[in-house]
C-alpha cells in the first residue's frame, strides 16, 4: 500500500457503514485518516443552547468510538474548516482529501475554497453523491431544464431510478484500509462554547444507534404511514428527520426498502424521501432561492410584518390552540409535525400577513432537523411564492385544520394544558365555547389563555388583496 495518506471529510454523513466517500477513500489504496471539524463558521452563529449542536457532539462521540474499534481514530478539530482542512492535509501530508457532496450553497462556496487551497498544495478534493438518490442534473425535463412541479420530477424519478441506486456501499470489504491510530481526546460540548440541553430528558437517541431504533420501530408502522402521517397526537411519522439531516442513517436504505414494497404506506413515505431530493434539486438549480421568492413577481409583497403578532406565534400565543401547539412543540423540544409545519406557516403568512422569511429563519434556528432546502421548500409552498407551491388563494383554516387532524384534542392538551379540561367541540376554538362552558372549567379567555389575535376571515380577505395586488 502506498504510505501517502488521504484525508475522509465527515459533514453530513456521520456513520461508518454504506458512506460513499468513505468507501472511495479506502479502495484509493492509501491509507485513510477520518476528519471531523466543528466548523465555527456556522456555530459562530448559533445560540449557546442549539440542540443540534449537541445532537452532533454525541454522534461524533458514537463515530469516533466506531473508529476506534477498527484500530483507527476521528480526529476533530475546531476552527474554519475552509481553513482547518488544507492546514491538515499540509500536515499529515495527504495528497487527497474525501468527502460527500452538499449542496447548499455555503457549503459549495466552501468546498470551492478548500479545494483551490488544496491544488495550491498539489491536493486534491473528490466529492461524491452521497445524501440523495439523484442530485444535480441528474433528473431533468425533455428539454433538459430542472423540474419545478413535484408530480413530473417523481414520476422521472421512479422511472430513472434503479436497484443500483440504492445499493450499498460495502465499506467493510476495504474497512482495513484505515489508517492505524492511537486515540486521542475529543474536545467536550463545552470546549467548543455549547451547553448540554434537553435532549436527554426528551429521549432523543442521536447516532446511528438511534438512527436504527427509530427505523426498527417505523417498519411496523410503515403500512399505516399514509393514514396516520397526518395525525400530530399519533405516532403516525418515522421521526429520522434528523438523522437524514446529519447522515447517522442512509437514504440508499430507506429508499431501497420502501422501493421494495408496493402498499400505501411504503408508497407514500417513498414520495417523501422523492420530496427530499426535489427540494436538493431546486436548491442546487436555484440557489437564489435562499432569500428570494422562487416565483419572482412575489418576492416584494408588502407583507405588514407586525412584531407583535410575530411574537405572539413565535412564543404560541396566538389564541388559535392548534398553532400554539405546534409552536410550544418546537419551542420545548426542537420538532414540529411535518403538517403542523404547514398550518404554522399558512398561519403566519396567510392570516398574520408576515413575510415567509420571517418564519423560515425561526425555523431555522428552532428545529434540530433543519434542512435549508427543505425548509425553504416548505416556507415557499406554503406562502405560495415557490416552486409547485399551495396557489394563493387557498388558505388554510386553522380552526377547521384543527379539528379535522387533532379530532380529540390529544395534541393541543399536551401542549396548551391550560385548554386540556375542555370538551372536543370547544378546545378547537376556545373563544366560540359558551360562556358557561369555560367557566365550569375555570378557564377565562385573555386571563388564562389569549383571545385570538386575529380573526381569521377577515385576515383571509386582506391576503387576498395582498397576493392580488
Amino acid at each position: 500500500m502506498n504510505q501517502s495518506p488521504v484525508i475522509c471529510w465527515f459533514r453530513r454523513d456521520l456513520r461508518v457503514h454504506d458512506h460513499a466517500a468513505l468507501y472511495h477513500a479506502l479502495k484509493s489504496g492509501h491509507p485513510v485518516i477520518p476528519v471531523f471539524i466543528f466548523d465555527t463558521d456556522i456555530l459562530d452563529h448559533l445560540p449557546r443552547t442549539d440542540r443540534r449542536v449537541e445532537f452532533i457532539h454525541s454522534c461524533i462521540a458514537e463515530l469516533k468510538h466506531a473508529l476506534q474499534a477498527k484500530g483507527s481514530d476521528l480526529l476533530v478539530r475546531t476552527g474554519s474548516a475552509r481553513t482547518l482542512i488544507p492546514q491538515l492535509a499540509q500536515q499529515l501530508n495527504a495528497h487527497a482529501v474525501y468527502c460527500n457532496r452538499d449542496y447548499e450553497p455555503g457549503a459549495i462556496a466552501r468546498d470551492a475554497g478548500v479545494a483551490d487551497q488544496l491544488a495550491a498544495h498539489g491536493a486534491n478534493l473528490h466529492s461524491f453523491k452521497d445524501q440523495v438518490i439523484f442530485e444535480q442534473r441528474e433528473i431533468l425535463t425533455g428539454q433538459s431544464k430542472m423540474y419545478s412541479v413535484f408530480t413530473p420530477y417523481k414520476r422521472a424519478w421512479l422511472k430513472a431510478v434503479t436497484p443500483f441506486h440504492v445499493k450499498p456501499y460495502p465499506v467493510q470489504r476495504y474497512i482495513g484500509a484505515l489508517s492505524p491510530r492511537e486515540p486521542e481526546p475529543m474536545p467536550s460540548l463545552a470546549d467548543i462554547g455549547f451547553c448540554e440541553t434537553n435532549l436527554r430528558e426528551l429521549g432523543v437517541k442521536p447516532g446511528t444507534e438511534g438512527a436504527e431504533a427509530l427505523w426498527a420501530d417505523f417498519l411496523d408502522r410503515m403500512p399505516d404511514y399514509h393514514v396516520a402521517r397526518d395525525f400530530p397526537g399519533k405516532k403516525g411519522v418515522s421521526y429520522l428527520s434528523v438523522h437524514l439531516r446529519f447522515g447517522t442513517v442512509s437514504i440508499r436504505e430507506l429508499a431501497g426498502y420502501a422501493l421494495q414494497h408496493q402498499d400505501e404506506g411504503s408508497q407514500t413515505w417513498l414520495s417523501e424521501l422523492i420530496w427530499r431530493d426535489f427540494y436538493q434539486q431546486i436548491l442546487w438549480h436555484r440557489p437564489d432561492v435562499v432569500e428570494h421568492a422562487f416565483k419572482p413577481e412575489y418576492d416584494a409583497l408588502p407583507f405588514p410584518n407586525d412584531p407583535a403578532l410575530f411574537k405572539a406565534w413565535c412564543d404560541g400565543q396566538t389564541g388559535y390552540p392548534i398553532v400554539d401547539a405546534a409552536m410550544r412543540q418546537l419551542n420545548r423540544t426542537g420538532f414540529m409535525h411535518n403538517r403542523l409545519r404547514m398550518i404554522a406557516a399558512s398561519f403566519l403568512v396567510k392570516d398574520l400577513l408576515i413575510d415567509w422569511r420571517w418564519g423560515e429563519r425561526y425555523f431555522a434556528e428552532h428545529l434540530i432537523d433543519f434542512d435549508l432546502s427543505a425548509n425553504n421548500g416548505g416556507w415557499q409552498w406554503a406562502a405560495s411564492t415557490g416552486c409547485d407551491a399551495q396557489p394563493y388563494f387557498r388558505i388554510f383554516n386553522p380552526v377547521s385544520q384543527s379539528e379535522k387532524f387533532d379530532p380529540d384534542g390529544r395534541f393541543i392538551r399536551r401542549y396548551v394544558p391550560e385548554l386540556a379540561l375542555l370538551h372536543e367541540a370547544d378546545i378547537h376554538a376556545p373563544w366560540l365555547a359558551k360562556p358557561l362552558n369555560l367557566k365550569a372549567k375555570g378557564i377565562e379567555l385573555g386571563r388564562d389563555y389569549p383571545l385570538p389575535v386575529v380573526d381569521h376571515a377577515t385576515q383571509r380577505e386582506l391576503a387576498l388583496a395582498l397576493f392580488k395586488r
